[in-house]
């Protein structure tokens, strides 16, 4: 581009900005999608990387996007993540910023600003995942449940979920005041946010709407996710790793008590263990303990107090099945086994579960581009939903991501040189991130709505983005 086409280009750029930002401040009816916000790259590098100055700096001086490094280091002794680029701390300026790299104190940061400015324009915070969340095994080992857990009570009501974003889009002035929280990075991480893959799934469902799911990987682990069904929904609480084994099953008792059984790993011994599920839908589990040989074991409680067990599963050697009667001992976290025998009846169904009018039912199928091994929830009022986190954050689609990741997204990224992709998802009506947006001649029709910049107070940024909505 020849310098007067770049000065043409801007100019016009800076044009539509101003004639957005007036709209954006006195009509109401100036849609998200179409706005245009300062931003920083690497926000919590400051002066140590490009010149922004610290997080309330940037805030007070307009800019509506701050991006957060996070690593996973440490998080079981901190109870928390750490902020920086390449390792925690690394890259980090604490002039005018929080002391510590924890990521709760820099989100309180964020948080105490929009609570002093509630007429602000929304603030999204992006939080770049450096690491794999998705090979934390619970929550207490920072697992996204952890994540997501911690963006809440930070930002409590001000808080803007990605569940609860309008249909349509809405406008600036509709969500002044309140914070978006973004997803971006690691992308196995980002992807599993948006739904859990599984085989053999079970799930149990007792009389207060408490849920638990188990089911294995298909590579020998087992997890369970935790729920809450609530007329006809189930939030999912809590997600973790723990046992290693195959077709697991699980019964639960109306005081949160419940048993799983399941087949070895590579043999055909049959397993149990006993757990008590939380008031925060976490499991307590008791040890791992062998009960018999077979395949494909099944069980239920089967009287009203939920002590009494029957489990039924099939021969190792034949389609004979055979059924143990037990005795749950919550005191010793351990079931007394008696009455095997061979029997005619049908192993329970344990995919299916049902109390009064309310019934769960887990399988496995794709959704649209997802593999077919997703894992997948019925109840007696709708079908065909995801067991997944909650989504509390956005989870962002970037230029070479999957299928996936691209389904239902709202927010888009690409480099600033990317300028293909930015004006396609600008004209498709995202909201688009560029950035390293550190020149002036980088400006596209449409401008992306987050040009993310190193230098937010340069001569060039500050014209381009003068009437930017603040």
């Amino acid at each position: 581009m020849t310098q007067s086409r770049a000065v043409l280009s801007t100019l016009a750029i800076t044009t539509s900005v101003l004639l957005i930002s007036a709209n954006a401040h006195a009509d109401a009816e100036v849609p998200l999608t179409s706005a245009i916000f300062r931003v920083t790259h690497n926000s919590y590098s400051g002066n140590v990387e490009g010149a922004k100055n610290s997080i309330t700096y940037q805030l007070d001086h307009g800019v509506r996007f701050i991006e957060l490094d996070i690593h996973d280091n440490g998080y079981a002794t901190a109870r928390d993540y750490a902020i920086g680029h390449d390792a925690p701390g690394d890259q980090v300026d604490h002039s005018g910023n929080p002391a510590s790299n924890l990521l709760r104190d820099w989100l309180e940061v964020v948080n105490t600003w929009s609570a002093r400015h509630p007429d602000a324009a929304p603030i999204v915070v992006m939080l770049d995942l450096k690491d794999d969340l998705t090979d934390n095994p619970s929550f207490a080992a920072g697992n996204l449940t952890a994540l997501n857990q911690e963006i809440v009570s930070v930002f409590g009501s001000r808080l803007l979920k990605a569940e609860d974003y309008p249909s349509g889009s809405p406008t600036v002035d509709s969500l002044r005041g309140r914070v978006l929280t973004l997803l971006s990075g690691n992308g196995k991480s980002r992807t599993e946010y948006k739904r859990d893959i599984g085989s053999n799934p079970a799930i149990a469902l007792n009389a207060k709407g408490q849920i638990v799911e188990v089911h294995d990987s298909g590579a020998g682990a087992l997890w369970y996710w935790t729920g809450r069904y609530d007329n006809g929904r189930v939030t999912w609480l809590r997600h973790g790793r723990y046992d290693n084994g195959q077709t697991p099953a699980v019964a639960l008792n109306d005081n949160g008590d419940l048993v799983e059984v399941h087949q070895s790993q590579n043999a055909t011994t049959l397993w149990y263990r006993v757990g008590r599920l939380g008031a925060d839908g976490e499991i307590t589990w008791s040890s791992s303990r062998q009960y018999d040989d077979g395949v494909l074991p099944t069980i239920a409680f089967t009287n009203p107090s939920g002590t009494q067990l029957r489990e039924i599963h099939r021969s190792q050697n034949n389609d004979q099945n055979w059924q143990w009667n037990g005795t749950l001992n919550t005191g010793t976290s351990t079931v007394s086994w008696s009455g095997n025998a061979k029997t005619s009846d049908a192993r329970f169904d344990k995919t299916t579960s049902a109390r009064g009018t309310s019934s769960v039912r887990v399988w496995t199928g794709a959704d649209g581009p997802t593999p077919a091994r997703t894992l997948r929830v019925d109840t007696d009022r709708f079908t065909g939903a995801r067991i997944r986190y909650p989504q509390v954050a956005f989870d962002e689609f970037q230029k070479g991501d999957s299928a996936e990741l691209q389904q239902g997204a709202l927010f888009y990224a690409a480099p600033a040189t990317e300028s293909g992709f930015i004006t396609s998802a600008r004209q498709s009506g995202r909201l688009v991130r560029g950035w390293d947006f550190d020149r002036a001649d980088l400006a596209t029709t449409p401008l992306a709505n987050y040009p993310a910049t190193n230098h937010p107070y340069n001569a060039w940024y500050d014209n381009l983005l003068a009437g930017a909505v603040q």
